[in-house]
């Protein structure tokens, strides 16, 4: 089995190789890509991609963004609970009106009840 030291070497060796055949393939995927974009009338602003500026000038792009005035980090308040509206006298399950329908009161609508009969109150 290869010691440490020989294995360490082995694979600096492999990316040095590695980055030389990125650097090798690159000019070749750039110039396909250019060839590409030419044929199909593809603009760098179509790819979604930022154009350099004039130089000493900065672009619109270039420019930092207003922070926005909700940016500022908000504090959640704690939420109070919504008293209860509606009860099920069965079981004594409650419903505030917010959100889903309970099944118990699905169910008893179903039945052809109205929500007015479980109103507390």
């Amino acid at each position: 089995m290869a010691s440490y030291k020989e294995l360490k070497s082995q694979a600096e060796d492999l990316m040095r190789q590695a980055e030389a055949a990125r650097q090798a393939e690159i000019g070749g995927a750039i110039a396909e890509i250019k060839a590409k974009m030419a044929a199909y009338g593809i603009t760098v602003a179509d790819l979604g991609g930022k154009t350099r500026a004039a130089k000493g000038r900065k672009s619109k792009a270039a420019k930092p963004a207003k922070a926005a005035k909700s940016a500022k980090a908000k504090v959640a308040k704690p939420r109070k609970p919504v008293a209860a509206k509606y009860r099920n006298p069965a079981n004594g399950d409650a419903w505030s009106g917010r959100g889903r329908v309970p099944k118990w009161l699905a169910a008893e609508l179903a039945k052809g009840r109205t929500r007015e009969e479980f109103l507390l109150g």
